[in-house]
């Protein structure tokens, strides 16, 4: 159930953030932070 809700907030999260990018390397960026994130948030 907390791997579901993660998964749909990253998601989330990275389409909210891919709307607000300006560049391809600022996406990677991002891409990275939020799975850096999911990664915090399971540890």
């Amino acid at each position: 159930m907390v791997r579901k809700f993660l998964l749909a907030l990253g998601i989330t999260t990275m389409a909210l953030t891919a709307t607000a990018c300006n560049t391809v390397k600022g996406l990677g960026n991002d891409i990275e932070s939020v799975g850096q994130a999911g990664e915090d948030a399971i540890d």
